[in-house]
């Protein structure tokens, strides 16, 4: 192309890079490669499952009593595993979760601690781990009753098996046991009993209560790590028939669909049911407030057994208790069911419970359909418990309770509200996509955080979300590189997990959606991987691989840095320079001001005097101003500027005429992740225009980059990042002239003042 003579400058290219590529320089654009296995017949290139994919199946039928005097349970179950591998299986590996709190649990042993230099005797209580805890495995036998060999490791079962499983074969075996069960709110676990010593009764959110197979697949083989409480559930789908034996009194919630209703319910709660089947707006009462505090002060002497089927469900949990309030609404969905959202919660959890609860379940069961698949099961339950979220198919156990006289902040309902979102949207990741959590918490959890976070959006605007906008990841993100670890690091290695594997996956996918691939390519893709994967056992490279192969965007820059790294995103505005092309370089037809602004970037305090001094001295006095400038300057440079004009080619004589504005601006990656460059310009008439520049900027240059802009109008300030898109941990050097930063406080301020805390989740 022909060069154009600017002032100060010729520009051959509208970018230049400032160094050139080194040979020692990572280039981080480089493609994952080996990081990834290879693809194969089970696992193909696209992230699809291949043409050879295969996964095995464990079906259960359980017969469980809880006794509510000893807080115990035992239970009897036939396991009927399904070897869908093209390997001979000769033992058989199940989990043993309850043993995560035996008294020689590894959970234990390998936590650190320390005790302070005064002391409570509460603080010294955690120190001491009861000692009746843990499964105790009563039988093991085929199904003629000849024992079965088997070796328990810690919190790993193993069954040798007389003969092995062939190819396509099936084994039923059946296992008997018990365990006392764990007081929840003293002893911690997922899951375990509450105690309401006003009214003495119980409150029991039952899981992990039977054994169960592991998980056998094509990338680990047995998935066996031990349980140490962090690393979740790997568990293979089935299907479950479940008997559970309780006081006649108890109401239960669980997995699946009850299968005795008019043995269990009273015939008003069996019509009530029904109504609410047909119930879009509003939940309908099963058990109204009144009788289940009328159930309080009773004990039945009776018992009851409940029945529930669930078909192609990879676990089962249960919730049982006579304090129970019961209501439910159904659930619309576009090419699927209806679905029924119900929730159970003792008075405790009133007004709160009862206002928002199955409405929240209903909502979430909406937008987490909208971007992955319809919720493909029948019932979506929300149980009250107390500091606690926790998941399973079809049911979770979510905490917010309000204060005894009923009242609440603003804090515990939106924490409530977040927890049952998050909790019901489990069902999706890793219920149905069932990723493998004991070895990656990302897969579920973060994919789960980020889609609470559109659902907390679509619940109420400018809803107070504590994960997934990019500027909350930015203290985590500026921690000391000690204290971080990949996202793809094993769930138990994980120093702040909730910050890792929740929230920075959840920002990392916010950050792809809306400034990346964008909104309608992210969403397409994101929806390819949950169709490609529900019922099924996917890996970190089946998602990156579908995310690239369905937005035909090239992401392995973005893995590499976000999922794979720890370096943060602080990229600097570091210099700028300004030219015109309806100037001759040695032009002096410039104002005084074109001059100064030529020369000399506005800085603020420039700007501000352009408003608050009205007048100059020299302005006042024009006698102090130098003569030469005023007259004889001025016809000096329009004969240099016709002269100038004169010599122009027409293409030339064009372009100045335009008078366009050239801005060189130059960018550094001071804190080496990439990301793309997103730039405001504000120009002196109050306008805005925003340029977004795609990571591949920096492909061949890591660090330092320049780009020259081309505006029609005069700029007064430059922002990077203006909106806050990607988590700069240092927003002090991304602006020209510079600007004050906000601090938490003003942050908070503009936020309404509204604040909150989260109960725990899962």
């Amino acid at each position: 192309m022909k060069n154009f003579r600017f002032k100060n400058i010729v520009v051959v290219a509208s970018i230049s890079f400032t160094t050139t590529f080194l040979a020692a320089q990572e280039n981080k654009f480089e493609q994952l490669g080996t990081l990834l296995p290879t693809p194969n017949d089970t696992r193909s290139a696209s992230g699809a499952p291949g043409h050879a994919y295969w996964q095995n199946k464990a079906d259960y039928v359980i017969d469980v009593h809880l006794d509510d005097v000893k807080q115990y349970i035992s239970g009897k179950e036939t396991i009927t595993y399904h070897n869908q591998s093209p390997d001979a299986l000769s033992y058989l590996w199940l989990q043993l979760d309850q043993n995560n709190i035996a008294p020689d649990a590894d959970s234990y042993s390998t936590s650190t601690s320390k005790l302070d230099t005064r002391v409570s005797a509460s603080s010294l209580a955690r120190f001491n781990h009861p000692t009746n805890r843990g499964y105790v495995i009563e039988k093991i036998m085929t199904m003629t009753g000849v024992a079965l060999p088997y070796t328990i490791n810690k919190t790993m079962m193993r069954v040798d098996l007389p003969v092995a499983i062939a190819p396509g074969g099936s084994y039923s075996f059946k296992v008997e046991w018990n365990y006392n069960i764990n007081d929840r709110l003293k002893e911690g676990g997922r899951s375990g009993y509450e105690y309401f010593s006003a009214d003495s009764n119980y409150l029991y959110a039952i899981a992990q209560f039977y054994p169960r197979m592991c998980v056998y697949d094509d990338i680990y083989g047995w998935q066996n790590k031990q349980f140490l409480g962090s690393g979740e559930f790997t568990v293979p789908f089935g299907d479950y028939e479940v008997h559970i034996t309780v006081p006649g009194d108890h109401a239960i919630a669980a997995t699946g669909t009850l299968q005795n209703p008019k043995d269990v319910l009273t015939k008003e709660q069996q019509d009530r049911l029904l109504k609410a089947h047909s119930s879009y707006t509003e939940p309908v009462m099963i058990i109204t407030p009144e009788e289940a505090l009328a159930k309080e002060s009773l004990r039945a002497k009776d018992e009851k057994t409940w029945i529930f089927k669930a078909s192609n469900v990879r676990d089962f949990a249960w919730a049982s208790s006579r304090k129970f309030i019961w209501d439910a609404m159904a659930v619309k969905q576009s090419a699927s069911p209806d679905v029924m959202a119900m929730s159970m919660y003792p008075k405790e959890g009133n007004p709160l419970w009862e206002h928002y609860s199955t409405k929240v379940v209903a909502h979430t069961l909406k937008w987490y359909s909208h971007y992955t698949f319809d919720y493909p099961y029948p019932v979506a339950w929300s149980i009250h418990t107390d500091r606690i979220g926790m998941e399973y198919p079809m049911i979770c156990f979510n905490g917010g309770r309000p204060q005894a006289d009923g009242t609440y902040s603003d804090g515990t309902k939106y924490g409530m509200i977040s927890v049952i979102i998050h909790e019901v949207g489990h069902n999706y990741f890793p219920m149905i996509v069932n990723s493998d959590e004991r070895q990656w918490t990302w897969m579920d959890e973060g994919l789960n955080t980020f889609l609470q976070f559109l659902a907390e959006q679509q619940w109420q605007r400018d809803y107070p979300s504590g994960r997934g906008a990019p500027y909350k990841i930015v203290d985590y993100m500026k921690s000391d590189q000690k204290m971080l670890e990949p996202i793809m690091s094993n769930s138990e290695n994980i120093k702040q997990l909730g910050s890792n594997a929740y929230a920075k996956t959840a920002t990392g996918l916010n950050i792809l959606r809306e400034t990346v691939i964008g909104r309608d390519l992210f969403d397409k893709a994101f929806k390819e991987y949950a169709n490609r994967w529900k019922f099924k056992h996917p890996s970190p490279a089946d998602f990156f691989r579908t995310m690239e192969d369905a937005s035909a965007v090239d992401l392995d820059w973005f893995w590499r840095g976000w999922f794979f790294g720890t370096e943060p995103c602080d990229l600097e505005l570091s210099d700028i320079k300004w030219q015109r092309a309806d100037m001759p370089q040695d032009s002096t037809l410039l104002t005084s001001e074109e001059r100064f602004l030529s020369d000399n970037p506005q800085g603020l305090t420039s700007i501000r005097n352009r408003e608050s001094i009205k007048q100059t001295q020299d302005e006042i006095d024009t006698t102090i101003r130098d003569k030469y400038s005023d007259v004889d300057a001025q016809k000096a440079a329009k004969d240099n500027y016709d002269t100038y004009v004169k010599n122009l080619s027409p293409e030339e004589k064009a372009l100045v005429e335009k008078g366009q504005n050239y801005y060189t601006l130059t960018f550094k990656n001071k804190g080496g992740l990439l990301m793309p460059v997103i730039v405001k310009f504000v120009f002196e008439d109050g306008t805005e225009q925003v340029q977004r520049i795609p990571a591949e900027i920096w492909r061949r240059d890591n660090g330092e980059v320049s780009k020259v802009f081309i505006t029609d109008k005069v700029v007064k300030q430059f922002i990077l990042d203006p909106y806050l898109e990607t988590a700069d941990i240092d927003r002090s050097n991304n602006s020209f002239p510079s600007e004050q930063q906000m601090t938490r406080f003003e942050l908070f301020q503009q936020q309404g003042g509204r604040g909150r805390t989260s109960p725990g989740r899962s």
